[in-house]
């Protein structure tokens, strides 16, 4: 009996993208200064998705509309990424992907002690991101502090686990995919991804930027 060379690929691969912005000190406390002189009511979101946390600070979503140099500087380097790993995931044909024009949302979250976000997605947008501005204290003793995490997208597909299904390799492994962000870092996946943020438990501040991009 002679079988035919066996080939293993993914069937329901979600696209998950990072980069890193360097240098990005300058740029970084350049945010910070501007996003917490901006924590008021003037700012807040005054709709929120969610039930509002004493401990979190959401601004409006028009942050990309913002005048000033530093907002406009992670701007390009934010959404030329999203659109690039747009392009890379799909078999459009560059020359029409270029015809797109890219819509978005985008906001800053400033997260202090027992801060966190529950788990949800963004119906209404093609792609998401998450830059990292101030990652925040990472104290002994709480490893699970502030971690951004996606939950797996495929119901049900862990249900049973048994020696042959327990060690799968990366790509294929069942359960949440967990991230400790660092300052500059910037994440791109898809927005049918639902995701959370654990509990921050440092002592100074978390500070986030997320985006929600949609084509058209």
């Amino acid at each position: 009996m002679v079988s035919t060379p066996l080939r293993i690929e993914p069937g329901f691969a979600v696209p998950f993208a990072a980069t890193r912005l360097a240098p990005c000190e300058r740029l970084n406390r350049e945010l910070e200064a501007l996003f917490l002189a901006r924590e008021t009511d003037e700012y807040r979101n005054p709709t929120p998705s969610h039930v509002p946390q004493a401990e979190m600070f959401e601004s409006r979503f028009n942050l990309f509309r913002w005048p000033e140099s530093c907002v406009q500087e992670l701007r390009s380097f934010v959404l030329d990424n999203v659109a690039r790993v747009a392009l890379e995931s799909s078999t459009l044909p560059a020359a029409d992907f270029a015809r797109l024009r890219m819509h978005n949302h985008t906001w800053y979250h400033l997260t202090r002690y027992a801060g966190s976000f529950v788990a949800h997605n963004h119906p209404l947008a093609s792609w998401s991101a998450v830059y990292c501005v101030r990652a925040g204290e990472a104290p002994a003793g709480q490893p699970g502090s502030g971690l951004l995490r996606f939950l797996d997208p495929r119901w049900g597909a862990g249900s049973y686990l048994d020696a042959g299904n327990r060690a799968l390799r990366r790509e294929f492994a069942f359960g949440s995919r967990e991230l400790r962000l660092e300052e500059g870092q910037l994440i791109v996946f898809p927005s049918y991804v639902l995701h959370e943020v654990s509990p921050f438990y440092g002592r100074d501040v978390r500070i986030t930027v997320a985006s929600n991009c949609w084509f058209g």
